[in-house]
């Protein structure tokens, strides 16, 4: 063998790494969660999944805790084309797409399981086709968890207790309405602001999934914690009108692949956290009340109901409650 030969081999090597490196086009996903949540776990493999599919041609860098920004911001960067997907939860995404509220109506699902055949059946993909005429393609349904309260100034047993709370909620008309039904003072801000807000007392307290409350380490900051279920919170992987058309046929089932798989995982790591949560936050020194006469909420809620008839449509709501 020629002394040069090596050489050449480690050069040529290193030259085929370069060009497919350059062939290799970066894509940026963002979202609001620690790196220990179901949306880093949804998120992380959408991308793992998106560079096996595409061998390569495509990465997917993932940018957790809100480091590219707040939920609307990043809905919103999507929709300018500046980011290429977020992973959001529903209640920001209303003020772009207004028929994914209807699944914020308080009590509305049964269960995990009624929630997820909803949306993975026929109404959630009819959902799904109003995204394109705002600039943004819905990808998959993920998951949040089915949300529940805390607050730092007593336990919550009845509907009464939650008078005068203030309440941190999303920047979400239907969650407002309910929470101004009862009593409280619905406070919207930045999930991303959510945790000195509550350290500092600038609100009492929020509503979230146990695997949020954990993972964002609200046990550190919060006394009391109700298991109240009170809305099953959904969420979203997102991209662009733009960047999904530019996609070929084949990457573009690519992408809708990775983002259901993404979406599974996520739905997974919700059902793994939630099981061994309340144990971390009781650890932490948490009260919880972990039953709540539910027909009580719902009765305190009858105005709340009549708005959202009025709004979403009466049959659309029965259409959902019927779902087996």
């Amino acid at each position: 063998m020629k002394l040069w030969q090596p050489l050449f081999a480690t050069a040529l090597s290193v030259a085929l790494c370069g060009q497919l490196h350059a062939d290799t086009k970066t894509l940026k996903l963002g979202h609001p969660q620690a790196p220990t949540s179901a949306f880093h776990a949804g998120a992380v493999e959408f991308a793992e999944q998106v560079g096996k599919l595409t061998n390569g041609r495509y990465k997917v860098e993932v940018f957790p805790s809100g480091s590219l920004g707040g939920e609307r911001e990043m809905v919103e960067s999507v929709q300018l084309g500046t980011l290429d997907f977020v992973v959001t939860s529903t209640g920001p995404v209303g003020n772009f797409v207004p028929d994914t509220l209807i699944t914020d109506i308080p009590f509305l699902f049964r269960d995990y399981d009624h929630a997820r055949k909803t949306l993975d059946g026929p109404i959630g993909q009819e959902i799904l086709t109003k995204f394109p005429a705002k600039g943004l393609v819905g990808l998959a349904w993920g998951e949040n968890g089915f949300r529940n309260l805390t607050n730092n100034k007593k336990a919550v047993n009845v509907p009464e207790d939650m008078k005068g709370l203030k309440l941190r909620t999303m920047e979400n008309p239907v969650h407002m309405t309910a929470f101004r039904t009862l009593g409280a003072q619905p406070t919207p801000m930045a999930f991303t602001e959510l945790f000195g807000a509550l350290q500092q007392g600038t609100v009492d307290g929020q509503e979230n999934p146990i695997p949020v409350i954990v993972s964002s380490k609200f046990g550190q900051v919060q006394k009391h914690l109700t298991l109240t279920g009170h809305v099953y919170s959904p969420a979203l992987i997102i991209t662009s009108v733009p960047l999904f058309n530019s996609l070929s046929a084949a990457d573009k089932k690519v992408v809708q692949d990775a983002a259901r798989l993404g979406a599974a995982k996520m739905r997974a790591k919700v059902n793994e956290i939630e099981s061994s949560g309340l144990d971390a936050l009781r650890k932490e020194g948490v009260s919880i009340v972990s039953t709540i006469d539910k027909a009580k909420f719902q009765s305190a809620l009858e105005p709340a109901y009549a708005e959202y008839a009025k709004r979403f449509g009466a049959d659309k709501i029965e259409r959902i409650r019927q779902v087996k």
